[in-house]
């Protein structure tokens, strides 16, 4: 399979941030030709037949995986497969030992129904050939041993585990030395060629990665008097919410030379889908920048999309991310919704929000960021809006769905995502993002 690492690849230096984008690799070189700019790697192994053992229900199950042992530095899992339409029926349970501890974890459930956060049917993104079925990524930390078994799902012997599993094992690396920071323009944001574009800010709001001030540009008028942001005349419209500090991909230190070149876009953002990444709950805010820069390998490197899925990323202290190159004030498409990609725009809640509940400051983070991106647009957060699926396996093709301004991603698509507890506040984000606006 094209685009699996058979060993480590570790990278060196943060000096190419800030190299125009026209210099650097395309995101689909072969992987031994690429030279990252960033810290970071990603460790392929194949998973091999462990045996049969007996299911819940008495019947024999097969199990492959890999057994305990020592491995390079990593802090995020996934499994991937060769056929992106096959389905992993089964449960995947992994294992890590943190570094320098000596102590094996417990064994950690990884979610294995990933297919619904993808491209849209019948795009280039999509038919690329080079994505592949794969599990969410889990979180672990740092850790340099890992024991794997993936587990048949009970019932018929005709039950079988996807072809060509393999464990990814994703290293963050260390955060660049300038993780946070503004560069001049738009340079390291992924907005190259997007002259005056807002998303050329690299800022955050106090709370979870102390940025020093000077670095940090807390409203649109500071951010203006710094020369990092053009003010359109549409902000200054009624009903559209401030716009909020966000980090952005040069600010949690994001590869470009990984990603495919140039950006896609759709025509508007007439809704906010809702995520939880399901990578665990187990980070600091500090750690969100490594989370992110790992997940943005797994979906790029592992998964074999053009680029991180979501626009944006929120973690557990409020701090916003900007997800998906392309600009934060453009109608950027995502790979988050499938099948309701386009005029939408995807937010992730960094962790697990099935049976946990979301900090207050993330559904804050939430509602001020659909107060500004949809009112851009001139949408009510409390309003509804039409969208027409591309094919999602809840709508077919073609079918117009009236849908919340605010959605979770189980709107649009059979998933627990958001979560049951994130999903449980969206109405709460709803009613603050509109008081944002002013309405």
């Amino acid at each position: 399979m094209r685009g699996y690492l058979a060993s480590s690849i570790t990278v060196a230096g943060a000096a190419a941030l800030v190299l125009p984008l026209s210099l650097t690799p395309g995101a689909l070189a072969s992987p031994w030709d690429r030279t990252p700019d960033v810290p970071g790697s990603t460790r392929s192994l194949p998973l091999r037949p462990l045996g049969e053992v007996p299911s819940v229900r008495g019947l024999q199950a097969s199990v492959q995986g890999l057994p305990a042992q020592d491995v390079e530095p990593f802090s995020l899992v996934g499994i991937v497969w060769e056929d992106e339409a096959a389905e992993l029926d089964g449960t995947v349970e992994v294992r890590t030992r943190g570094i320098g501890s000596g102590t094996w974890s417990a064994w950690q459930e990884v979610e294995t129904h990933n297919e619904e956060h993808a491209a849209d049917p019948g795009t280039a993104e999509s038919e690329s050939g080079r994505v592949r079925g794969a599990t969410a990524p889990l979180w672990v930390g740092a850790s340099d041993g890992v024991e794997v078994r993936v587990r048949q799902a009970d019932g018929s012997r005709a039950d079988r585990l996807p072809e060509g599993m393999r464990l990814e094992l994703v290293d963050p690396g260390d955060d660049p030395a300038d993780i946070g920071t503004s560069g001049p323009g738009n340079e390291g944001s992924g907005n190259e060629g997007n002259e005056g574009n807002e998303g050329s800010v690299g800022r955050a709001p106090a709370g979870g990665l102390g940025i020093p001030a000077l670095n940090r540009l807390d409203t649109e008028a500071e951010a203006a008097a710094a020369g990092d942001l053009v003010l359109d005349p549409v902000t200054a419209k009624p009903y559209i919410g401030p716009r909020p500090g966000i980090v952005t991909r040069r600010g949690w230190g994001a590869d470009e030379s990984l990603r495919e070149e140039g950006f896609v876009y759709t025509d508007s953002v007439r809704a906010a889908f809702v995520h939880h990444t399901d990578t665990g709950n187990n980070y600091t805010c500090s750690q969100a920048p490594a989370v992110i820069r790992s997940i943005y390998r797994y979906h790029v490197e592992s998964s074999g999309w053009r680029d991180i899925g979501y626009n944006f990323v929120v973690d557990k202290c409020g701090d916003i991310y900007e997800g998906r190159a392309g600009g934060v004030a453009e109608p950027v498409k995502g790979a988050h919704t499938l099948g309701f990609n386009t005029n939408s725009t995807g937010i992730a809640v960094l962790g697990t929000y099935s049976s946990s509940n979301p900090p207050a400051a993330a559904v804050t983070a939430v509602a001020k960021l659909t107060a500004w991106k949809l009112g851009l647009h001139g949408v009510n957060p409390k309003g509804k809006v039409t969208l027409t699926s591309a094919g999602s396996g809840k709508y077919a093709g073609g079918t117009r769905v009236r849908l919340n301004a605010i959605s979770g991603h189980r709107d649009g698509f059979d998933t627990d995502c958001p979560g049951s507890r994130l999903y449980g506040k969206l109405g709460t984000a709803r009613s603050a993002s509109a008081k944002y606006q002013g309405r």
